[in-house]
C-alpha cells in the first residue's frame, strides 16, 4: 500500500490527544511545533506533558470529545480506548493517528529532518520505525544552512525577473550549484 505523502497547514486548529504518558508526549511535542491547539484527555497525565502549553482535562475518554477536532491522536495503553477513539474519529472524517496500530491509521507520523526551513520526512510504509529514524540522520546531514537557502533564494528570485531565455539559463545554473551543493552532481 502506497501513502500520499503530504505537508499539512492545520496551525491553529484543534487537535485531541487521547492518553498521557510517553507516547502522547512526543506526539503532543510534534503537534504544538505545527502550530496546533492540543487538548489532552487522559486520567493520569505525565507532568512534563502536563507543563506544556495545552489544555489538560484529567478524566477518562468520553464519546464527543473529538467534536471540532481537525486531528486526533489515540496514544493509551489501552488497545480497546484507542480502538473506540479511531472508530469516533473516523465516523466523523477526521485525520487519526492510533499510536498502537499504524494500520488504523488515517494518518502516520514521520520521522523529520528540518533545518533552515526544509523539512524531509521519511516513513518505511511498514512498522519499520528504526529504518525511518536512521535515513533521516541520514538526510539531515544533506540539509543545507540558513545562508544557503537564503542566496538560493534571492538567486531564484532575481532569475525570476529575467526575460525568458536568460530566465531559463539562471534557472538552470542555479539547479546545478544547488545539486553541487547537496552532493547531487
Amino acid at each position: 500500500m502506497s501513502l500520499l505523502a503530504a505537508f499539512l497547514d492545520l496551525h491553529g486548529q484543534r487537535a485531541v490527544v487521547v492518553g498521557g504518558g510517553a507516547v502522547a508526549l512526543r506526539r503532543t511535542k510534534a503537534l504544538l511545533s505545527a502550530g496546533l491547539e492540543v487538548q489532552v484527555i487522559a486520567p493520569v497525565v505525565q507532568p512534563e506533558l502536563a507543563a506544556l502549553p495545552l489544555t489538560v482535562q484529567c478524566r477518562a475518554y468520553q464519546r464527543g470529545d473529538l467534536a471540532g477536532a481537525a486531528l486526533v491522536v489515540a496514544a493509551t495503553d489501552q488497545p480497546d480506548v484507542n480502538a473506540q477513539v479511531v472508530s469516533d474519529a473516523r465516523a466523523q472524517g477526521t485525520l487519526v493517528n492510533d499510536a498502537g496500530d499504524a494500520a488504523r491509521s488515517t494518518l502516520r507520523f514521520p520521522a523529520v529532518a528540518q533545518q533552515a526551513g526544509v523539512q524531509v520526512a521519511v516513513t518505511t510504509g511498514r512498522e519499520l520505525p528504526l529504518l525511518a529514524q536512521a535515513l533521516t540522520a541520514r538526510v539531515a546531514d544533506l540539509l543545507p544552512t540558513e545562508a544557503q537557502v537564503q542566496s538560493w533564494a534571492a538567486q531564484r528570485e532575481a532569475a525570476l525577473t529575467l526575460p525568458s531565455d536568460r530566465k531559463r539559463a539562471a534557472l538552470d545554473t542555479l539547479r546545478a550549484d544547488i545539486s553541487r551543493a547537496l552532493g547531487a552532481a
